[in-house]
């Protein structure tokens, strides 16, 4: 194997060295992973015609139309003894209606249309598939490739919702050419609005996609789009991965929307997660055979400890075919323009990152700490996005550093255009945390904005959702805390604390901005996660783009 490995030749690895000569000592390990997506591509081409073909396998699976309005419903539940499909269609009857057995695993269930020729199954119905175990479980679960999902107010369960409208929404404007220089704005559909209720995507359409490009954004970064049962998870406990989240709207509004914003030259990115999965099992992926596999690795490697979610088994034909294919899918259906990948420090490592301090030693990225077979899925995503896709747009959320993460896979890499400078906004917390003004170290700042790997271009923030939302507070709650609710009025005299605030606020994005990457993201208008006072400050903050502190929907 070692002889084979030394043969394999990477086509730009050399360029790669010529970046960093101190990549040499892990030649092999470049080689190694090359050699396994080469594999994949070549085993992709014999078994299923292509990748091309391979990744449009949400034409088949789930439950697909046909042209004489028959139903094709075919699922791959490799650990159940039997599979039958219910639903509003036959009354719930549980036994009815039940699939055949296919090889590897997979189950077909096929409905001739009713006697008038319409399809058995009507648009915006309710389907459960029961599974029975080899254990003699019933099992009720929803399609993982289910397109649409919701639930009833008073249920805490979701419904698989047939969604198969008469006249579905065509995209008429093509989409934007890919920017040069990244200005993204990163955004919450159900947040976009100071009302006391969760947003909508025509609400998003109507007034936060006109501010957006009067503020000069070229790209949205959509997070908590994919189906989630738990809305506190801000969309990263994932139940429904083909589903748009019915929160908001109807695949239809979501479409509109991205349509609209192609219409103003915006980019639109789909905040991605394939790092794991959401641990329900009535309305998501979690044992829907009835093993503790299926989808993901069994326990303990199928678990991640600290998210409290199920890991996938990317080595998994099947497995690769669905999250390939998700991808795919909002590519084609929704018309994204690119993605960035989320947690993807979890999936490179065994370890997953906990409990890890990447001090830069390189031992830290090669090894059997590395995931490969979760490695070797990035680089095949990467490369079939790009290849299919060229103008796609793939953004890293690693926090790792790993190298070639952003080089092309030809050299070796993972393929992405871009990685988030995770330390960045780190940094600024902790000086704000912990320094007095006087004691800020301009040329640790300078060191921390530009510390990144050359040639691996890297997108700048002084802060996401991860500081605004998610266990802590926005830079500008640090600055002002509880005075921004009771002196941003215009009516009052400006306060030390309020006046101080304002003016480092510019000058963290202004610096942040100028040194800090290749690209720039900005959180839903740098918003202070906090709508108790958006309403009364709206108006009361000076007119530069990047301190907008309050919604952009506010006007």
């Amino acid at each position: 194997m070692a002889d084979r490995e030394d043969n394999v030749a990477i086509p730009g690895f050399s360029f790669l060295l010529q970046m960093d000569p101190c990549l040499k000592p892990y030649e092999k390990d470049f080689k190694r992973r090359y050699e396994q997506l080469q594999k994949q591509l070549l085993l992709l081409e014999e078994a299923e015609g292509g990748f091309d073909q391979f990744t449009r396998s949400y034409k088949t699976y789930g439950v697909q139309r046909q042209p004489d309005n028959s139903l094709v419903f075919i699922e791959w539940a490799p650990a159940a003894e039997a599979l039958f499909l219910t639903g509003d269609f036959n009354g719930w009857e549980k036994f009815s209606h039940h699939y055949t057995k296919k090889e590897f695993g997979k189950w077909e269930l096929i409905l001739p249309p009713k006697h008038d020729g319409t399809p058995a199954v009507d648009h915006n119905t309710k389907l459960k598939v029961v599974v029975h175990t080899k254990a003699g479980e019933r099992l009720y679960r929803i399609s993982p490739w289910a397109k649409y999902v919701n639930r009833d107010e008073k249920s805490i369960v979701y419904d698989w919702v047939h969604w198969d409208p008469p006249q579905p929404y065509i995209q008429i404007h093509p989409r934007p050419k890919k920017p040069t220089s990244l200005r993204i704005y990163e955004a919450h559909v159900g947040i976009a609005s100071p009302e006391g209720k969760v947003a909508s995507y025509t609400n998003f359409t109507t007034n936060v996609l006109p501010r957006i490009k009067d503020l000069g954004y070229n790209c949205i970064q959509l997070m908590a789009i994919m189906e989630h049962a738990y809305y506190a998870s801000f969309g990263y406990q994932v139940t429904s991965f083909f589903a748009a989240s019915s929160r908001y709207g109807t695949p239809e509004e979501l479409k509109e929307m991205i349509d609209v914003a192609h219409s103003m030259g915006i980019v639109v990115l789909l905040d991605v997660v394939h790092s794991h999965a959401s641990q329900n099992t009535e309305d998501g992926l979690n044992r829907f055979d009835g093993s503790d596999s299926c989808f993901f690795h069994s326990p303990p490697r199928g678990e991640h400890s600290l998210w409290g979610s199920r890991l996938f088994n990317y080595s998994s034909w099947e497995v690769t075919r669905f999250l390939l294919s998700n991808l795919r899918w909002w590519m084609e259906e929704y018309c994204f323009d690119g993605f960035r990948f989320d947690g993807i420090t979890s999936m490179l490592y065994h370890h997953h990152g906990i409990g890890a301090c990447f001090s830069g030693d390189y031992s830290e990225y090669f090894g059997l700490q590395v995931d490969e077979d979760s490695l070797v899925y990035l680089m095949l995503a990467n490369h079939i996005l790009h290849t299919l896709y060229p103008d796609c747009i793939t953004i890293a959320e690693d926090v790792s550093g790993m190298p070639a993460v952003c080089r092309g896979v030809k050299e070796g890499g993972l393929g992405f255009d871009y990685r988030l400078a995770m330390a960045i906004p780190d940094k600024w917390i902790q000086i704000l945390k912990e320094l007095k003004d006087e004691e800020w170290d301009m040329g640790n700042i300078i060191h921390t904005l530009t510390n990144r790997r050359y040639g691996e271009k890297c997108i700048a923030y002084a802060e996401s959702h991860d500081q605004a939302l998610v266990g802590d507070k926005s830079l500008a709650f640090w600055l002002m805390d509880k005075e921004m609710y009771t002196n941003m009025s215009s009516l009052i005299p400006m306060t030390a604390v309020i006046d101080r605030g304002m003016q480092l606020h510019k000058m963290i994005r202004l610096l942040t901005h100028s040194l800090g990457g290749e690209g720039y993201l900005n959180f839903i208008g740098s918003r202070l996660a906090d709508w108790a006072w958006c309403t009364m400050a709206c108006n009361n903050f000076p007119p530069v783009p990047e301190v907008v502190h309050h919604s952009a929907a506010c006007s």
